[in-house]
């Protein structure tokens, strides 16, 4: 009889070493499966390597090899929300925790998240816990994703935990999806609208311009504006070097640029965020999409069993405005020192009064993660009325900015060709006379 050593995966995906006494690998990784373990890796301690049955469930696999080159872009919300759902469909199943990994890697297409999966699955077959594996690769899979599957291994619910995950992140996605839906209707009108605008100011204006100058128009001073504004977009005017469309082309890039690199420093977050966050027309849907996105994060990081202190850094870091963030610090110092949740909530003023009470209610029940989670869908729903209030309110904004931009262009130049037309019927009457 020989004695094999094994690695192994239990009920909970948790890795297991030992040794086992058998005549064969076949009768080892049965007494292993008897044990409630399912093996990965089986040798005989001598070093000869002695496989599993061919096609069998606990079949050791081998190593693959990682697909080198460069990987051009990240992991999308999309496909790591896909790839959640199905790893806590083949969890649910039964299936150990290794094969799952390995099924769902096989199945993608070159990517980043292949590329990951595959040092994911390396780690765990090596020992590693799936949390701390996934640990390794934070622009795949970010401290809530990793804090959770470690509170799942925990608990020994790792199945239950990737549903909730999946679930969060199917109705964050959803969150972001109707945002950005509002907002295409009102930027592919600005857009169009400047691309109108500045052929107008190209090509249409000068030929007006020539005409003026033939007949010796006295211009209105909104026309003369005009025709100045027109020479700069086109780069008429003695020594531009640059014409002004240019300007207008890069002017949005350079904005955004602007405001990316500000927000890297603390100070240019706390501006931008407090504007945006007060902002007469954005701020009210900001507002209560972050509320959404902070309560459904910290209500399903407390459900899963996340200690409730590393649970609200861990939404402070994730809630994505320095206002909230500022407020959760305050949130955090405050329960650490033995106080309450709402305390602090209700001083930092950036959630309406219903939210205090509803998280006061909850911590005095002790059922804060189902009352965060109520809180949650309640303003979900919220967001869904906002945006399309927001929708109705631009349209009309638009109609009018538009509407005035094209009135006045008109306007300008209609007035000189009236008053031209004034000029050759009397000069016309003056003759006949």
């Amino acid at each position: 009889m020989a004695t094999f050593t094994y690695e192994a995966l239990n009920a909970a995906g948790k890795p297991q070493k030992g040794t086992v006494d058998a005549n064969s690998s076949e009768e080892a990784i049965q007494r292993i499966k008897s044990q409630g373990f399912f093996p990965t890796l089986v040798k005989e301690q001598k070093g000869k390597k002695t496989g599993a049955p061919e096609g069998g469930e606990g079949a050791a696999k081998p190593k693959k090899k990682k697909s080198g080159g460069l990987v051009i872009g990240g992991v999308s919300a999309k496909q790591l929300t896909l790839f959640t759902r199905q790893l806590s469909t083949l969890q649910d199943a039964g299936l150990p925790l290794l094969r799952s990994l390995n099924i769902l890697e096989s199945q993608l297409k070159p990517g980043r998240l292949k590329m990951v999966l595959q040092d994911v699955a390396e780690d765990v077959e090596g020992g590693a816990s799936l949390s701390e594996s996934m640990a390794k690769h934070p622009r795949a899979f970010n401290r809530l994703y990793s804090k959770m599957v470690a509170a799942g291994e925990v608990g020994g619910v790792l199945d239950i935990i990737l549903q909730r995950l999946a679930e969060f992140m199917e109705k964050a996605q959803s969150l972001r999806r109707k945002i950005k839906a509002a907002m295409i209707y009102p930027i592919t009108v600005v857009i169009i609208a400047l691309a109108i605008v500045t052929f107008i100011m190209v090509f249409i204006i000068p030929k007006f311009e020539e005409i003026f100058k033939d007949f010796g128009v006295k211009l209105p001073s909104v026309t003369r504006f005009l025709i100045n504004t027109s020479r700069w977009v086109a780069g008429n005017n003695v020594g531009q070097a640059v014409p002004g469309w240019v300007y207008i082309l890069v002017a949005p890039i350079g904005v955004w640029l602007f405001i990316k690199f500000a927000r890297k420093a603390t100070p240019g977050r706390a501006f931008f965020d407090t504007i945006l966050l007060w902002s007469p027309l954005f701020g009210k849907l900001v507002r209560k999409s972050t509320i959404a996105r902070f309560t459904r994060t910290l209500g399903t990081l407390v459900a899963a069993g996340v200690p409730i202190l590393e649970a609200i850094l861990i939404t402070r870091d994730t809630s994505g405005n320095y206002v909230f963030e500022r407020a959760l610090n305050k949130v955090h110092d405050s329960i650490r020192e033995g106080e309450s949740f709402a305390g602090p909530l209700r001083e930092a003023k950036v959630v309406d009064a219903i939210v205090v009470n509803m998280i006061d209610v909850g911590e005095e029940t002790g059922d804060l993660d189902a009352m965060l989670l109520k809180v949650a869908d309640n303003y979900d729903e919220e967001v869904d009325v906002a945006v399309g209030g927001l929708v109705k309110l631009i349209e009309p904004l638009l109609i009018v900015f538009l509407g005035g931009v094209v009135g006045t262009i008109v306007v300008a130049m209609f007035m000189p060709l009236v008053a031209m037309i004034e000029s050759l019927q009397s000069s016309t009457s003056g003759g006949n006379v």
